[in-house]
This record gives structure tokens, C-alpha cells and sequence, in this order.
């Protein structure tokens, strides 16, 4: 299996080209995969495991009631050979405590911290790559082989390089780490 990628070529303008001169490139970016219904996921685990629809169906409601119930109560809910999640929120920051208040809230966010596992099978899935002319016909096909690092925004934000700041004045996640994660309070 692999993650399909397609490069097409566009128009783009660049500042550097002569007085901001329009070049053509081209930008990678994935190829929409259909979203998987929860009956899918639910006939296949049934499966998988020899436990009914009806038992699986139940169970998934159960589950998705806990973390909904606990994420919103700021815990950081494990999701077994996924990850983990919890809620946080991006937030503009004052000088002084009395300024303190919810309108410094910018938006609220789920934080999702994925598995080593699900990191690990990532890093070993290739990448098929098309190339599209700007006509739309194919002219090359690339596949990765490479073990390229996957991406931790945890470890990114220990080391001061986050992507969540703001222009008001950075950011603040609510919520604690807990299990295996790294809070960002």
C-alpha cells in the first residue's frame, strides 16, 4: 500500500522572477480518498475479530460517548493503536491578570498525538507520486522508497518550534499531557 500524491504543474507568481513574473511549478499535494462510513469500519472489525456487527456497533457508540465525555472534561483520552486526543484551545495572552478573559480565546481545537505504531507504519508506507502537465496528462511517475521522518508536532514544540502561535501574541493549550503525551499547558 502507499500514499497517493499527485504533482501538478501550475502558474505561480514568484517575487523573485523578474518584476514578480508568473512561473510554472510544480505542487505536490494528496489525492482525496473517500471517507470511510462508520458501517465500513464496524463490518470490517467484525471480520477481523469474529464479533458480531451488533457488538462492535454498540461498543463504538459506547467508546465515542467516553471520549467525548472525558476529552471535554480535559482529560487525554487514548485511543489503543491510534493515539491519543484531548481538547485544547488557541488563546491571545495579556500582561495583566485583570485583562484575563474569555474573549482572548481565538478557537478551540482537538489535539491529536498519534501512536509510535501508527508513526512507525507511516514512515514505512511509500509515496506514489504523478506528475500532471499543466494539460492534465500524465508525465511521470515516481515512487518513494525512502524512510523520510514523520513529523512530531510534540517534540517540534519542546524545542520552540510550534505552529500554533499568534499574531496577538502566542498561544495557550488547555488541557494535561497524561498518558504518553506531551502537555502543552
Amino acid at each position: 500500500m502507499s500514499i497517493k500524491v499527485k504533482a501538478v504543474e501550475r502558474k505561480l507568481k514568484f517575487e523573485a522572477g523578474e518584476n514578480g513574473a508568473f512561473q510554472y511549478r510544480y505542487v505536490l499535494q494528496p489525492e482525496l480518498y473517500n471517507k470511510l462510513s462508520q458501517s465500513k469500519v464496524i463490518q470490517e472489525a467484525s471480520l477481523r475479530s469474529g464479533i458480531s456487527r451488533g457488538a462492535i456497533n454498540a461498543a463504538w457508540d459506547a467508546i465515542g460517548q467516553v471520549i467525548r465525555a472525558w476529552a471535554t472534561e480535559g482529560h487525554s483520552v487514548v485511543i489503543p493503536g491510534v493515539g491519543t486526543m484531548r481538547f485544547g484551545l488557541r488563546s491571545a495572552s495579556v500582561e495583566d491578570v485583570n485583562d484575563v478573559a474569555s474573549s482572548l480565546i481565538i478557537s478551540r481545537r482537538v489535539i491529536f498525538t498519534p501512536s509510535v505504531e501508527i508513526k512507525d507504519e507511516l514512515k514505512k508506507t511509500s509515496v506514489s507520486i504523478t506528475c500532471y502537465d499543466r494539460n492534465g496528462n500524465v508525465v511521470k511517475r515516481v515512487t518513494s522508497t525512502d524512510d523520510t521522518e514523520v513529523e512530531d508536532p510534540d517534540a517540534d514544540a519542546e524545542d520552540g518550534i510550534h505552529g500554533d502561535t499568534t499574531q496577538e501574541g502566542g498561544s495557550s493549550d488547555s488541557g494535561n499531557g497524561g498518558e504518553g503525551t506531551q502537555g502543552e499547558n
